[in-house]
């Protein structure tokens, strides 16, 4: 994929999953959020290959921010990060972990034909409910979860699928021009591999092209490759990937 594609989804994802603060350092996008631990909105994010005019003195300054905030130091390592700042990462022993893929399908090439005609839901709170519960994590996260979704400026669709009335998976949706990005897909542990993440995501993604989308995108890690492979038979490729780079002292 052509880095000026790769600047168009990273800027859509940023304005997608906000961050409450974002610090520029040069093209170095330091985004910072205290009420969610969420590596993607508490990282360095290095938005040109060619950026690297004292380099060791910038990482030194964002990992004191970071330490000062009370966060462990991360760079987020995209194709727009210069291929120097990773090796002098690598050197100085910043571990990297998390290797993600980012995956894109032409909505014209994706089977909608039975998806369900879904109303997303309004109460944010409801939803985050939800999520929690399908995806098994601490509801301390509740308040956090609810400041970046009420942040979210495009237009987002908020999905649940409910057997009676417990929720069994979930996924939001974020129009933005020609792009729908989907976040926060989850599925019950004891349901998964029934097609209710095919369902939840189909739903949104006819949602999406119902407003004027015309591609989708996703970001998955390396590691779950069950989620992959239903992405890749849905219709979803390759565009690239990344994967984070964390302080040695942390």
């Amino acid at each position: 994929m052509q880095l000026a594609q790769i600047r168009q989804i990273e800027a859509v994802g940023f304005r997608a999953w906000p961050a409450s603060s974002v610090h520029y350092d040069g093209s170095w996008a330091i985004r910072m959020t205290a009420s969610h631990p969420s590596k993607r909105l508490n990282s360095v994010n290095p938005l040109d290959p060619g950026d690297t005019d004292n380099m060791e003195q910038r990482v030194e300054r964002a990992a004191q921010r970071f330490r000062a905030y009370g966060r462990p130091p991360i760079f987020r390592q995209s194709p727009l990060a210069p291929k120097a700042l990773d090796d002098y990462l690598e050197q100085q022993g910043w571990k990297r972990f998390d290797e993600s893929m980012v995956m894109t399908a032409d909505l014209a090439h994706v089977d909608l034909s039975n998806a369900l005609d879904q109303i997303p839901l309004k109460d944010i709170g409801r939803f985050i409910d939800a999520a929690l519960k399908v995806q098994g994590e601490n509801s301390a996260l509740k308040p956090g979860l609810f400041e970046v979704i009420n942040a979210i400026r495009p237009s987002k669709g908020l999905f649940v699928i409910e057997d009676g009335s417990v929720p069994v998976s979930t996924a939001i949706c974020v129009h933005d021009g020609t792009l729908a990005g989907l976040f926060n897909i989850g599925t019950a542990a004891n349901r998964r591999r029934s097609g209710l993440g095919r369902t939840v995501i189909q739903s949104a993604l006819k949602w999406a092209l119902q407003h004027g989308a015309k591609k989708a995108w996703l970001q998955v890690e390396l590691a779950n490759g069950g989620a992959i492979s239903l992405y890749e038979q849905m219709g979803f490729k390759e565009a690239y990937r990344y994967a984070y780079r964390q302080a040695p002292d942390t």
